[in-house]
């Protein structure tokens, strides 16, 4: 099944290179602090909005810092955001949607109608909203800014993912199987989590995918408007808010970020295209 789906997938050579680009991504960030001598908080005053030479190959900001080294560290937050809200997200929908669809009736009509009350909220006035409330719990790592915003980014935008899970679980729970199952004693939550979750896994995947997507898009409005991870802390969201005010005179202090977002971005919905096609046997390219 594994070589079959990655047949399938390596026939998108856009999602290929896309999964090359999401690992190398991935993995700069992870070795930062090998990969850098700089440090990513440090004032450097001496060093100011210099443009990119071979000493600093991006340049530097208003504070004279590495603006690569900081844009390597602040991939470490926007990505692991992007992960965890994702993980979160799709832990949560799967249940909803695995109980709607499985259950029917008044559970499937009451987590429905919450799941589009949900998708009515505007999201960007709930999610500052639910950012400044969890940052003011006496709790420490909420203060910090990157647990609250992966709870905030996960509690709306689960409503997605339960979605596909409960039109899944709504053609899977008449399967023959599924009655197999039953008859030989199973209860309602292995066949749930045994026979009929494992049909569901394609949507689920492709969706958790494009969620880690919007998540670091999501992220990074956040962190641009003021509302997100706090400085020093490095993000890619916070670096393009600092860069406002040297666009003119250094223009690369705002370039670099965004390219990276950018192509980070695009990157993981090329292979989410990818694992559409390679898991759903009735998609034709």
């Amino acid at each position: 099944m594994v070589g079959v789906t990655w047949r399938r997938f390596s026939r998108h050579r856009m999602a290929v290179i896309s999964l090359g680009l999401v690992t190398l991504l991935a993995l700069l960030s992870a070795l930062a602090p090998w990969l850098s001598r700089y440090d990513p908080d440090k004032p450097q005053l001496s060093t100011q909005l210099q443009p990119p030479s071979g000493k600093h190959l991006l340049g530097t900001d208003d504070l004279g810092r590495d603006l690569l080294t900081r844009i390597l560290f602040g991939g470490r937050i926007s990505m692991s955001i992007g992960v965890l809200a994702m993980l979160l997200a799709v832990v949560i929908g799967t249940t909803v949607g695995a109980v709607a669809g499985y259950y029917g009736g008044w559970a499937d009509n009451l987590l429905m109608r919450l799941t589009d009350l949900m998708l009515s909220i505007p999201s960007l006035f709930l999610l500052i909203l639910m950012t400044l409330l969890l940052r003011t719990f006496p709790v420490p790592v909420l203060r910090g800014g990157v647990l609250a915003i992966v709870l905030a980014i996960a509690f709306l935008s689960w409503m997605t993912v339960a979605r596909l899970v409960r039109a899944a679980f709504l053609s899977l729970k008449e399967g023959v199987f599924v009655e197999a199952a039953r008859a030989l004693g199973a209860g309602n939550a292995r066949i749930i989590v045994r026979h009929v979750l494992p049909g569901a896994a394609s949507p689920i995947i492709v969706a958790a995918t494009l969620r880690v997507a919007s998540s670091i898009i999501t992220e990074s409005g956040l962190s641009y408007l003021g509302f997100g991870v706090q400085l020093p802390t490095p993000t890619w969201g916070n670096m393009l808010r600092n860069a406002q005010d040297q666009m003119i005179v250094a223009p690369w202090t705002a370039i670099f970020p965004g390219v990276f977002i950018f192509f980070a971005v695009i990157a993981i919905n090329y292979v989410g295209d990818g694992l559409r096609d390679a898991l759903d046997p009735r998609h034709v390219r």
